[in-house]
């Protein structure tokens, strides 16, 4: 099938590349549609080089051109003359370099093979998906019918074993009452001990062949328990490490309890018989009798299986955290932290019979200032099926505390590896015992390693090691992680930040939005798959502002204030300055999107189409907003009632249709409030409220409520109708002052692109998504005097 009919055939967001794609100049999408047969045919690539062939092929397209003009004057369809009029125009400024335009068709027609690749690769993982979600569930199915063989095993065996029983006591029964007999006939009495001998050879065999299938279901059982443990359970720890940081992985333990109580409840039954083979040979026993001489090692195999499978049932259901932090496994000292424990095999006997110890590691790793905590409050609980919502046998404690303690000097062989607070990882250990039908066993789980701080300012960097740690680490127990901290892979890394948007607010990160922070990261790549992000890159390089800080100050934002417009995909977010301009310089004025500001930390931004005198297309952005104004008026209210001041100081809101053509109004709607106008409550913040507005450059203050002020293109004032700041006219050498004193961070030296990111750009023959524009290009603006109203505190009132 041809490439373009493929294309067509693409569900509605597909289209949607393809129409940000023919969005740019180059070649227009009407021209790509009539001649797509002819266009496909061609070797552009080679006539890229070949200045001949190039010349040959431009000729041809002008001839179909015209052809496709004569079609469309024969159907008397005059819109589509004009454009193709219009096109063939344009089409001119080849004539002297026609390897260019076949550079440009060549460059087009890779990026629809892209978009194909993507529409493909979508489908395999949804394929994928769909396979694993079988296999998980053929898995199941397949461990589901070994255990039922180890249950039918385990009958066989004991009806197997009360047959040998009744085989026994029928030949114990015939002996002795041979015995008592007293037969005198040699012949009768020599074939007596005939039949005596043939029945114990009977019984031999039986008894051989019931160990041999003890063996056998013994067998089986380790096989179960390999799967259980090192394979199931494993799986379950990596997911719940996973679902620690926001992965959307199924952590329950209902149906692993099932398995592992199964297996130890057949175990137990196999010592059972092992006992019932001991009792039936102190009845009676022979020369080379067979229980005699395999009960020990059968015994022995048994009760190591059981052991092995009892230690790993005892685990960690819910990892340690406390009830207002960032998440688990961040604990603060002097402040109270939950955490349960869950023994997986699950016997009603045993209900508040074992108890619960919990403490920290004595042991410290061989790291210079490490500190020592101790656990307070209720350490000791019972395992009951009382605290769980499954049944399961569980141990919940819920008002527990840890307090440092005194440091007692460096000690011997302590090494010179030195770690932040937020980088040492502790270890809480709780400690029982398994007593059940003679059989004991000491059991022990851990957590995952937990940060502790001791200032709720230490929380966000607290936070950001246990992202790094769960995601890279497969040794659940590795303190010394940070020791020789690994770098992080793209593809994981990018699927952790799209995990913390998940979790906080029930959307994740689409794969646009994950490349633009690829960007961010690394510049332009042709594929990030390769890239690696290292711990100095994610929490220390820029200090103070990290790119963990600068990502979650944007992730805060969005789920105190604008949770719901983020779930709705209203907000694009991650979209650089670039690519938002080649976004929006095909649209209609008034189109506008929106996007979190890459230099103020928890700031968000609007930008819109406005048309220049000239016609042209004229890119306006709003300073950002931060919690400073959004704790005062809601976004959508912002959106809703945002104006600024045309021609003869009339006030209009420029905001018409959200990105790519949704009405605002229908788009926003359904949060407006329900006064208009200036019954509007936040009329009164509105109408105080002054910005700027920059044309095609963003421009990044600290905040939207700051008296600061940044320099760029053809600012304007901002206010809503009737406002008063814009017409104060007092103290122009302050605000002239203000103005020449504030650096935008945005017009930084550090945004100024490489060389080799330039030399990229002027080879790309297409316009690229990425803002390679200098700072330098920036003109110095002057105002007239302007006053700014106070900033306000949260929920106080602008007069």
């Amino acid at each position: 099938m041809a490439q373009w009919e493929r294309l067509r055939q693409l569900s509605p967001t597909y289209w949607q590349q393809l129409h940000e794609l023919y969005d740019r100049d180059g070649l227009p999408m009407e021209v790509r549609h009539y001649l797509s047969a002819w266009i496909e045919k061609q070797e552009w690539q080679r006539a890229a080089r070949d200045y001949g062939l190039a010349m040959v092929l431009y000729q041809v397209l002008l001839e179909h051109l015209d052809i496709q003009h004569s079609r469309f004057v024969h159907d008397m369809s005059f819109l589509q003359q004009h454009h193709i009029r219009r096109y063939k125009q344009s089409f001119q400024m080849y004539q002297d370099e026609p390897c260019a335009l076949a550079s440009t068709i060549l460059w087009f027609l890779e990026k629809e093979k892209e978009i194909l690749n993507s529409a493909e690769m979508e489908k395999k993982l949804e394929l994928l998906h769909v396979e694993q979600e079988a296999m998980e569930t053929s898995c199941q199915q397949e461990l589901e019918r070994k255990m039922a063989g180890l249950r039918n095993d385990v009958q066989c065996l004991e009806h197997e074993i009360v047959c040998l029983e009744e085989q026994q006591d029928e030949f114990d029964f015939k002996y002795q009452t041979h015995k008592m007999e007293a037969v005198t006939d040699e012949a009768q009495k020599n074939e007596r001990m005939k039949l005596f001998q043939s029945l114990i050879n009977k019984l031999n065999e039986c008894r051989k062949s019931t160990l041999a299938d003890l063996k056998k279901l013994l067998d089986r059982a380790e096989a179960l328990i390999n799967l259980l443990v090192r394979g199931e359970l494993v799986d379950w720890q990596r997911r719940q490490q996973k679902s620690c940081i926001g992965a959307p992985d199924n952590v329950s333990l209902d149906q692993l309890e099932k398995w592992f109580t199964c297996v130890a409840d057949s175990l137990f039954q196999v010592r059972e018989f092992v006992n019932k083979l001991e009792e039936l040979v102190g009845k009676m026993t022979y020369e080379n009798d067979p229980i005699k001489a395999q009960k020990p090692a059968l015994q022995k195999r048994t009760d190591a299986l059981l052991k092995d499978l009892l230690k790993s049932s005892f685990v960690v259901e819910t990892q340690p955290s406390m009830p207002q932090g960032k998440g688990p496994l961040v604990l603060r000292t002097n402040v109270q932290f939950s955490v349960k424990t869950r023994l997986l095999v699950k016997f009603p006997e045993l209900n508040h019979s074992m108890k619960v110890n919990v403490s920290m590691s004595r042991e410290a790793p061989q790291i210079k200032g490490y500190r020592r905590f101790n656990v307070l409050g209720t350490s000791t609980k019972d395992l009951n099926m009382a605290e769980s919502l499954s049944g399961g046998m569980v141990a919940d404690f819920r008002h527990l505390t840890l307090k440092e303690q005194k440091s007692g000097g460096s000690g011997k062989g302590i090494s010179d590896i030195s770690l932040s607070v937020t980088e040492e990882l502790h270890i809480i250990y709780f400690n029982t015992v398994f007593e059940l039908k003679g059989f004991s066993v000491e059991l022990q789980a851990s957590s995952l390693p937990v940060v502790i701080i001791s200032n709720s300012s230490q929380q966000q960097s607290a936070w950001a090691s246990i992202l790094w740690f769960n995601m890279l680490s497969q040794d659940s127990k590795d303190v010394m992680f940070f020791a020789n901290v690994p770098s992080a892979p793209w593809p994981q890394f990018g699927e952790m930040l799209s995990w913390q948007f998940l979790s906080a607010t029930k959307r994740g990160l689409d794969d646009d939005q994950r490349n633009m922070i690829a960007y961010k990261l690394f510049g332009w790549q042709q594929n990030y798959d390769n890239c690696k992000v290292t711990w100095s890159k994610f929490t220390k390089d820029n200090f103070p502002e990290t790119f963990w800080v600068w990502f979650d100050g944007i992730l805060v934002m969005v789920k105190t204030y604008l949770e719901n417009l983020w779930r709705e995909g209203l907000i694009m977010g991650f979209v650089s300055k670039g690519k938002e301009k080649s976004l929006l310089k095909k649209k209609k004025k008034g189109t506008f999107l929106l996007r979190f500001s890459e230099s103020v930390v928890g700031g968000i931004t609007f930008s819109w189409v406005d048309i220049d005198s000239y016609g042209e297309p004229d890119i306006k952005t709003v300073q950002p907003f931060t919690k400073v104004d959004l704790c005062q008026i809601q976004f959508h209210e912002i959106l809703r009632n945002f104006q600024i001041l045309e021609d003869e100081n009339v006030p209009e809101n420029p905001l018409q249709f959200l990105y790519p053509d949704t009405p605002k109004d229908e788009a926003f709607g359904k949060w407006y409030s329900e006064n208009t106008g200036d019954e509007n409550p936040y009329m009164k913040y509105i109408k105080t409220k002054l910005m700027f507005v920059s044309k095609e450059k963003t421009l990044d203050p600290r905040s939207p409520m700051s008296c600061d002020m940044t320099q760029g293109e053809g600012l304007e004032p901002v206010n809503g109708p009737y406002g008063e700041a814009a017409e104060q006219e007092d103290e122009p050498d302050l605000l002239q002052s203000q103005l020449e004193a504030f650096q935008d961070p945005m017009l930084s030296g550090s945004l100024e692109p490489p060389d080799e990111d330039l030399l990229w750009n002027i080879d790309n023959p297409i316009p690229t998504d990425y803002d390679f524009t200098h700072p330098d290009l920036l003109t110095d603006l002057s105002f007239s005097a302007l006053n700014f109203p106070p900033a306000q505190a949260c929920g106080g009132n602008l007069q």
